[in-house]
């Protein structure tokens, strides 16, 4: 058993379940989804990418690609999100939330790709 592709597996299926977990929910309802999620989605999302910078393959260019997307989605969720939350009321409303909810969607549908060329990639290894 290598260990890297353990590690390596264990972040993008880790990435992909906390980004899922986030999104689930009424989509308008702040309620429904926690920031703290939403930043742990960031940052495995971001240990995800730093592992992928080391494969020169084809599938490691889309594998990173995919994950850059993922990223820069649930950063951009955050920032939406931090401006939202300087507003004079201080809340975050559902139409805001709707657009927090949708931008890390994107950032799910990312985290399946990259999910279905890991699974892919291990079917097509040979012994």
């Amino acid at each position: 058993m290598n260990l890297e592709k353990v590690v390596f597996g264990f972040f993008i299926l880790l990435a992909a379940t906390l980004n899922f977990g986030f999104v689930y929910g009424d989509i308008g309802n702040p309620e429904h989804h926690h920031f703290w999620e939403l930043f742990a989605a960031i940052v495995v999302n971001l240990i995800a990418t730093v592992l992928k910078f080391g494969d020169r393959t084809h599938v490691g260019a889309v594998h990173l690609a995919s994950s850059l997307v993922a990223l820069l989605q649930l950063i951009a969720a955050a920032l939406v999100w931090f401006f939202a939350a300087q507003s004079i009321a201080g809340q975050v409303s559902a139409y805001t939330m709707a657009s927090i909810v949708s931008l890390s969607a994107g950032a799910l549908l990312a985290n399946i790709v990259s999910v279905i060329i890991m699974v892919v990639e291990t079917t097509m290894q040979r012994r």
